[in-house]
């Protein structure tokens, strides 16, 4: 059974320390990297490339920390380029740095295609064959495990197939321990890698051991060529968390490796560590400060969401009926989206989802509920992006007393904002409610009209419900959407207010002509489900 799963192995390659920082918007300190680390090698990553030690200063750090790290599972692999010219390896200052860097793997891209050797580096073909394996002996010289990118191997080979394998052969002959056919421009299909790679294997007689793949996505086919090149044989494949990269990304190593575990059956990191992916894909990106996809595949949060009621009503008899695979295979779960598109089976599972029994709702109730749902939906309600008003919502008619429960009365609000002489933005809100038979009269200031009607109806409600002072607003969204009002000319406003407490967040929804009407629609929703939610505050 060992050497079963030993064949199947893929070796896992992962640079978003390196790669993935070209990407735009993507930026890292040493401790953000540092962490990232930690986690991919908690994930099972074979190989984590931390970065060009030659290139900045802090990349130089970075291996300076890591190398004293004692990683569970992970080899740390420092990144470079072959020697420049006229210049012998040993004397290169890059080199050098990789050389003394105190990490075991170095990996150096080089030129595998002519049209670079002849236009960029400006030097003979032979040369630059000569540039590899003198690069390659020097860093085997110092001890290191070598990889090495033929960067733009795919063009290469189309441009110069002879001269292409030459240049995995210098590698291979020097004793690089994989050699890497990069798809650089992304420019390739998987029909492509497959051909070219059969061809090397069959007409060249290379060991398709020693090879790897690196791909990128310009063509959107950077997985589907990793996974090609895996079918051809390759195992050792190079990817970046959620595909962050250059330009349009590198290959997404949160697709790959549960294409592998789940559909082609191999063994990439294993099935018990591929239910952490889920949670590795948002790390990163909170890290990185960047926002989660929603509709990426396996990892997203729409991968497994459920919104036309045909599909919602399938699944629930039979979630293989619209489901590939177990989304808690990769630690994801499943979704009900409610919306106007949305059937009874939406309902139901959504309720359940959120824990609310609607199982005592009469036939006539149900319909009246959806019939409710699909009107909001057309005034502009989005309660799909919006689970906190939708289950005050499912109280409403799931709770036989809900209907008498109101915790306070709005009688009027007004908002100003005034530009004062010293050109400073003011806004003061005075807001007027009724709480448990009491009028309350309460004034606020705030950094702008909807922050300052929130705090002036908290000050009125914090003495009757003190466990509001738990809550804070974490997000706000506005967004203008077509009319669909009675007049159908009137532009509508639609706002989104993210809430939390110590304990979980919520979303709310109010919309309205106004922006600061809907604002508050969506500030009471937000304190309602918070009091629903601690029992009325009790």
């Amino acid at each position: 059974m060992d050497n079963v799963l030993e064949q199947k192995k893929i070796e896992i390659y992962d640079t978003t320390l390196r790669d993935g920082t070209q990407g735009e918007g993507f930026s890292l300190s040493i401790d953000d990297k540092l962490m990232i680390a930690d986690i991919l090698d908690e994930l099972g990553i074979d190989f984590i490339e931390g970065g060009f030690p030659a290139s900045n200063p802090k990349d130089k750090k970075f291996f300076e920390s890591a190398s004293k790290k004692k990683l569970k599972h992970s080899k740390l692999t420092a990144f470079g380029s072959t020697r420049k010219k006229n210049v012998r390896a040993k004397d290169d200052a890059g080199l050098i740095v990789l050389g003394e860097t105190g990490v075991n793997y170095a990996a150096i891209f080089g030129k595998s295609w002519d049209l670079h050797v002849d236009s960029i580096l400006k030097i003979s073909l032979e040369e630059n064959l000569d540039i590899i394996s003198d690069s390659v002996e020097f860093l085997k010289s110092c001890g290191k495990k070598v990889f090495f990118d033929a960067e733009h191997f795919f063009d290469g080979f189309k441009n110069n197939e002879d001269y292409a394998v030459k240049t995995l052969n210098a590698a291979i002959s020097a004793g690089a321990d994989k050699a890497v056919l990069c798809d650089t421009n992304g420019g390739c299909l998987p029909d492509d890698i497959s051909k070219i790679i059969n061809k090397l294997k069959v007409k060249y007689k290379i060991d398709i051991g020693r090879l790897g793949i690196h791909t990128h996505n310009d063509t959107d086919c950077a997985v589907a060529n990793s996974i090609a090149a895996v079918l051809e044989g390759i195992k050792h494949v190079q990817g970046t968390i959620n595909g962050y990269g250059e330009r349009t990304g590198n290959a997404n190593l949160s697709s790959i490796i549960p294409n592998l575990e789940l559909k082609a059956g191999f063994n990439a990191i294993g099935k018990e560590k591929l239910k952490n992916l889920l949670k590795v894909s948002r790390l990163i990106d909170e890290i990185s400060n960047n926002t989660s996809a929603k509709n990426m595949p396996y990892v997203g949060e729409s991968a497994f969401a459920h919104k036309a009621g045909l599909h919602a009503n399938a699944v629930l008899k039979n979630p293989s009926s619209y489901e590939h695979t177990d989304p808690a295979f990769v630690g994801n779960a499943r979704r009900f989206l409610i919306s106007d598109l949305s059937g009874k089976s939406n309902i139901t599972a959504k309720a359940k989802e959120l824990g609310i029994d609607i199982g005592n709702l009469s036939e006539s109730q149900e319909s009246e509920l959806l019939n409710k749902i699909k009107e909001l939906e057309n005034l502009g309600f989005n309660f799909e992006s919006a689970d906190g008003s939708f289950k005050i919502l499912l109280n409403k008619y799931s709770s036989k007393d809900y209907g008498n429960k109101e915790y306070f009365k709005l009688l009027s609000f007004r908002v100003n904002i005034e530009k004062t002489s010293d050109k400073n933005i003011f806004s003061e809100a005075v807001v007027m409610i009724e709480v448990k038979g009491k009028t309350e009269h309460t004034v606020a200031v705030g950094d702008g009209p909807v922050n300052a009607l929130d705090n002036a109806l908290r000050k009125a409600l914090a003495k009757f419900y003190p466990v509001l002072d738990e809550m804070k607003l974490t997000d706000f969204k506005v967004r203008v959407i077509s009319g669909k009002a009675k007049t159908g000319t009137a532009s509508l406003v639609r706002v989104l207010i993210e809430s939390s407490d110590k304990e979980e967040k919520w979303t709310t929804i109010g919309v309205s002509e106004n922006i600061i009407e809907a604002s508050y629609i969506a500030l009471a929703d937000g304190i309602i489900y918070k009091l629903d939610k601690d029992k009325g505050g009790k």
